[in-house]
């Protein structure tokens, strides 16, 4: 029992760093572009010219 007084802070610390990383994501636009990734990877890239 006594491990769980230095369980429980340090869970709840990571699930707050954890929820930091996620609003900052979100602040700085990951998630802008969600089929931009989708649509490259398909792309051929038959239009540029080849050296």
């Amino acid at each position: 029992m006594n491990m769980l007084i230095y369980l429980i802070p340090i869970a709840l610390f990571m699930g707050g760093l954890g929820l930091f990383g996620f609003l900052w994501s979100l602040k700085n636009g990951q998630y802008d572009d969600l089929e931009g990734a989708s649509w490259r990877i398909l792309d051929d890239e038959d239009e540029r010219p080849r050296p």
